[in-house]
Formats: C-alpha cells, structure tokens, sequence
C-alpha cells in the first residue's frame, strides 16, 4: 500500500503548468469512436482515470499511438463490437465512471451497446437516467440487467432526432447524447443541457469533424444529424479544478506562485470565489499570480451576514473546488458555510480536519460551517485515508500546512486525478514522499 509523508509548514513557491482537463479527456477520448479517421488529440493528462480509458480504448480495437508525452493519434476504423459484451470489457469498465460515456458514440455508430454499472468516486448517488432517457427519446431501446448490473441500448436502425428538454444539467449526461444525435437522422433539440467549458470542447471539436451542432456555450443545443465524421486534431483545455487546487495550496501554505497557462477565459467564477476567501490573486495575460500572504480574511455578504459558497451548474462555482475551498477556510479570519448541493456524502471527509484542529461544524450531509482559526493555531499532522479524488487533494492541502508530518493512505484515489502530484510540488518546496508499506 502506497501512502504520501508530508511535512508540514513548508510554503511553496514558484511556478507551475496545470495538466490538461481530467473531466474533458473523459468525453473527448470517448468521441473518438465516432469516426473511422484519425484523430489526435493533445495535453493528454497522465493520470489513471485517463490512463485506464485508453487502455480501454485499445482493448476495443481503436489502433493508439503515443506521439509525444501528452499527445495520442486515435483511429476506431476496426473495432471489436463482440468485445463489448465479454466479461474482460466489463470489468475494466466498472472501474471508471467515465466509461458511460462510451455508450453514446457506440451506439450512434454501431447500434448498440452494454456498458457495465460504472464505479468512480464514492461522493453519494450519481444516477445515470439522463443518460438512457436521452437516447430512448431518440429511439433506443433500453435494458437494464439487475442481477448482471449491466445497462443495455439498441438502437434498431439509425437513431432518429428529436426535442428533449433534460431534467437535470448533466454535463456527462448530455455529452452522451450529443455524441449519440451528431450521427442520428434529423433534428435534435436538447433544452436545458449542460453548457460547461468542457462540453463546449466536446462540442467544438464534433463540428470540426463535420457534426452540425449550434447553441455551443449555452442551455439549448439544436444538432442537425449526418451520415458520416471525418478526423480533426484537438487540444485539451488546462483541467480548472487543478488550478482550483493550487490556488488554495499556495494561499493554505502562506506561500506565492505563479500558475501558467491556465486558459484564464474558461475558469468562470473561480478566481472571484477565491478572491472572495480574501485570496490576494491577480490574473495575468494567461496566468494566474498568487502573491503571498500571512492571512485571508473571509468577505460578508452586503449586509454583513455571514458568506455562503455553494456548487451550481456552470457557469456557477463547480462541486469540486468546495473541498479546496472548505480547507482553506480553516485558517481564514472569519466565517463561511459550505453548501454542497449535488453529492450527499462529499463533505464526511471534514472529520479528518476536525482531527487536526479545524473548527467545523457539519449541519447535515450537505452543509458544513467553518470558523476559521485566522493561523493563531496551525493545523496538527494526522495519519488519514483519501475517500475521493477531490477530498484527497483538500487532505494533501492540510497535511501541507499543518505542523508535524502527516501520512495519507489510499493515495490512488489522488492519482486518479492528478499527474505526479508529489514530483510538481516537490518543485515549489513541498517536503512530500511516496512511500509503501
């Protein structure tokens, strides 16, 4: 078992280049199914999640070739449709929770698909209903094997267009439909669909490849179906919670860095919300300067009540920076309460900062309020276990600043999401190793 030592106390400082976008790659490696042509794809994040859907990719047939450390050439031009109901495919799939988003591209262009009940972090219920909603508006038909707990869809012929207004802004949800309309017959209108920067991507790259999808960037998408797509090159966006991420790491640890290219126009309200933490942060061309400072003091709503940070559908603050956000406020001046909406059982990671000191109170499975101990008391260094990619790194943040030397178990949660997480912040001065025991 693999776990990180952290020293505590250590201020970081330097610079540093976000790995391309975790949640982007999802999508866009799975579209690749949609074309028998090549398709390269660059700023590829090495992490497992990623790492893992490409392999996938490989055992489904799509022909890959690394052409540089972050750069792959795809072509799907012969795949293995028998390979999809083996027992081998199904349990490589259920250890991804983007895997889901295989079903769309496959079913567009095949006809077909089973996918297994997906895994992914254990952050509360992540229903898929959107997904298989979608594409039975679209004509497919739609079976779920309780005992097996694997989801089937068949489309019986081409999928046909059609108005759908979503019931919840999935953004894997409508990914998977538009990549199963761009090659339906007619018209398909998806109201109330998810508009994030990543989607905008997915979308953007499908009209390179001869896909006729408008409204890119807002709620209501409307995509024209055709017969056939064609290759394209792209480039993944820099991944916006990494960014999150560092942020919070170099104002927790009192220190200054400077993160380049962090493709600033797409962050949305992040820098603002940290801001609003009294993060001192300046944006500069593309890069994000965060200039060193002893304490942040926590802004007040206008009339002086105390600040609520919740998670909305973009372009409102995403659900994973409230973890980031949620530890920086322990060693804030002032107050603010955490409202996570979306996953239920995201915010129980707050016991292990209850165990290094902070103050906080959980409300219920969605709410927590943090009185921020203004750096009169340093956090205290703990052994802990990461339960999720997110409340991992907002554990790494604490375990940074915390006097003592801490110890985080169950670490492949972290690199599921972040690309040699110890090397990077060994360059700006974290004391932190991998070690087994």
């Amino acid at each position: 078992m693999e776990y990180f030592e952290v020293e505590g106390g250590q201020p970081l400082r330097g610079e540093i280049v976000p790995q391309g976008a975790k949640n982007e790659a999802l999508q866009i490696l799975c579209a690749v199914l949609l074309t028998p042509e090549e398709v390269v794809i660059s700023n590829i994040p090495n992490i497992v999640d990623v790492n893992h859907l490409i392999e996938i990719l490989r055992q489904m047939g799509v022909l890959v070739v690394q052409l540089s450390p972050d750069t792959y050439s795809f072509q799907a031009k012969d795949i293995d449709t028998e390979y999809l109901s083996s027992e081998a495919f199904w349990k490589n799939a259920r250890k991804l929770r983007g895997s889901i988003m295989l079903v769309g591209p496959l079913l567009a262009r095949f006809g077909y698909a089973f996918i297994p009940r997906p895994g992914g972090d254990k952050i509360g219920r992540r229903r898929l209903d959107t997904h298989f909603w979608g594409f039975q508006q679209l004509g497919a038909q739609f079976e779920y094997d309780e005992k097996a707990g694997i989801f089937k869809v068949n489309a019986q012929g081409r999928l046909k267009g059609a108005y759908m207004l979503l019931d919840e802004a999935s953004v894997t949800g409508t990914a998977n439909i538009v990549m199963a309309a761009v090659l339906a017959k007619g018209t398909t209108t998806i109201y109330h669909a998810a508009c994030e920067p990543y989607l905008q991507q997915l979308c953007n790259m499908l009209n390179r490849m001869g896909a006729n999808i408008k409204g890119v960037g807002s709620n209501l998408l409307t995509i024209e179906g055709v017969d056939a797509l064609g290759g394209t090159r792209h480039r993944m966006l820099a991944d916006m919670i990494e960014v999150g991420s560092f942020i919070g790491m170099a104002a927790m640890t009192q220190g200054g860095i400077t993160i380049r290219n962090a493709d600033v126009h797409q962050l949305g309200v992040i820098p603002q919300t940290f801001q609003r933490l009294g993060v001192n942060l300046e944006i500069s061309g593309n890069d994000i300067i965060v200039h060193e400072q002893k304490v942040c003091e926590i802004d007040t709503f206008i009339d002086g009540s105390i600040l609520t940070i919740s998670d909305h559908p973009w372009p409102g603050f995403t659900p994973d920076l409230l973890s980031i956000v949620l530890v920086l406020a322990t060693q804030c001046k002032g107050s603010v309460l955490i409202h996570q909406k979306m996953f239920e059982s995201r915010l129980f990671f707050v016991d292990k900062l209850i165990d290094m000191g902070a103050q906080i109170i959980l409300c219920d499975p969605h709410r927590a309020s943090v009185i921020g101990l203004e750096r009169r008391q340093p956090l205290r260094a703990i052994s802990m276990s990461s339960p999720d990619i997110r409340a991992g790194v907002a554990l790494l943040i604490a375990a940074l600043s915390a006097e003592g030397t801490s110890r985080i178990y169950n670490i492949e949660q972290i690199d599921r999401g972040y690309q040699h997480i110890e090397d990077r912040l060994k360059a700006l001065g974290a004391r932190i190793t991998r070690k087994r025991e």
